[in-house]
């Protein structure tokens, strides 16, 4: 069989099919951390090596996992160096949803289809380069046929490089995750409020200028559940004295109060949830936060988030939200949790998830203990503009699942098409573009 054929991932006929009815969607990615001012300026890419290895914390991790000394993953070797080490470590890593991401990129994008190993590196280096030499970030956004773009943006943001920009819509996301931490950073750059009402105020602001820039999705990280909302009182003081000690209780009046205001503008809440972060302080202090160096948390407490989504619900301040939790072994009960309020949705398989049996494990569940049909699809989440070879990945593994099911006899194939496009695409333009339209 060839090396990654146009078959990969798809289990037989059917799933062949049924990807082909969705291999040449548009893409819809409501969720990503690219830098618009790369979009609206059109820069070109210097070499592979940067533009795969210059903030992908996905390889960086790998190859600390495989030995590679850090001076070639974010230290000051160049980037042939870095590319050529990372490509030393790519056969250790079968099954890796780096080695299935890292083939369709240099198949899709670069036209190579050949293993990358050490002995190959330099060879692939030089075609590569060769092909991306005359492309910008729109060229590549073409080739992906990115239709809409959203970015994660502080709220302090100036918003200054969002737009259309040919085909491709760029949009803000509004995520005050900073402030819910206390940070004194970000409370300067809002402007120093001195009271919990003026910095109400000022988030109220900032949040309608996010929308008069084409904002229409929040976003919200967090590595442990809400716990109770605290009076307006005890906010106040916690905000006054910058009190990090009770920074948990802070943060769930603030995002219950923003949350009344997304569901007053119609915006749509992503909820990321379950991490563990940078539990290497060592290297932490050397390569600073985002670095490959955040895990899943071992427990997550869904009885408590059951009870903040109630306590949204109950004084009508629940948007619409989709659920991401970082450890899958929750996910029955987040997908049971879906079911109880008519708006929260459950989220595509993110970060340590995204991965062959992670998608497939994710479809199972959710199709089990929620509605597979209503999932909003695929998201990137990444800082690469080569990484929407993703979607591709997802739909392949998606179309395979779905054909289990149709060649047992157990779902019709006219269902099966449109289940695929819904899943795709369709759902995806509902939820985040069509719905603010329509209203």
């Amino acid at each position: 069989m060839e090396f990654f054929d146009d078959n990969a991932l798809l289990g037989n006929d059917t799933a062949v099919k049924l990807y082909g009815t969705v291999k040449d969607l548009a893409i819809i990615d409501f969720h990503c951390h690219l830098d618009e001012a790369q979009i609206a300026r059109d820069d070109g890419f210097e070499n592979i090596g940067k533009l795969w290895l210059s903030h992908d914390h996905y390889k960086w991790r790998a190859m600390r996992l495989c030995g590679v000394d850090e001076i070639y993953i974010t230290g000051n070797a160049s980037w042939y160096e870095k590319f050529i080490n990372y490509a030393a470590v790519m056969p250790k890593l079968i099954g890796n949803p780096l080695y299935y991401w890292t083939h369709f990129e240099l198949k899709q994008l670069f036209g190579i289809n050949i293993p990358l190993n050490a002995e190959n590196a330099d060879r692939i280096w030089n075609e590569a380069n060769a092909v991306l030499r005359p492309l910008t970030v729109r060229d590549i956004l073409k080739r992906f046929k990115a239709e809409y773009i959203a970015t994660t943006d502080d709220p302090a943001s100036r918003l200054e490089y969002h737009g259309k920009y040919e085909d491709t819509v760029v949009a803000p996301t509004f995520r005050a995750d900073r402030l819910f931490a206390l940070d004194e950073e970000s409370i300067k750059e809002l402007g120093n409020p001195c009271t919990l009402e003026e910095l109400k105020a000022t988030l109220k602001e900032r949040l309608e200028f996010f929308i008069s820039k084409g904002c229409r999705i929040a976003d919200c990280g967090f590595d442990e559940i809400p716990g109770y909302v605290c009076s307006d009182k005890e906010a106040e003081d916690i905000y006054i004295k910058r009190d990090k000690t009770r920074k948990q209780a802070f943060f769930a009046h603030i995002l219950a109060y923003l949350c009344k205001l997304y569901r007053e503008k119609d915006i749509v809440l992503q909820l990321h949830f379950g991490t563990y972060r940078n539990v290497n302080t060592k290297m932490f202090g050397i390569c600073g936060r985002d670095s490959g160096f955040d895990i899943e948390r071992g427990y997550i407490d869904t009885d408590s988030l059951a009870v903040y989504l109630d306590y949204l619900n109950t004084n009508d301040s629940l948007p619409v939200v989709v659920l991401y939790p970082l450890n899958a072994y929750c996910l029955e009960s987040v997908c049971t949790l879906s079911g109880a309020f008519g708006n929260v949705y459950i989220g595509a398989a993110w970060w340590f998830n995204d991965t062959v049996e992670g998608i497939k494990r994710y479809l199972s569940v959710t199709s089990e203990y929620s509605a597979l049909g209503i999932q909003p699809g695929m998201v990137t989440d990444s800082r690469s503009f080569s990484s929407y070879a993703r979607f591709d990945f997802f739909r392949r593994i998606l179309a395979s699942f779905v054909a289990e099911k149709v060649d047992k006899g157990e779902y019709d194939m006219s269902s099966a098409e449109a289940l695929m496009k819904d899943i795709c695409y369709n759902n995806a333009k509902k939820l985040i573009i069509q719905r603010r339209n329509d209203g």
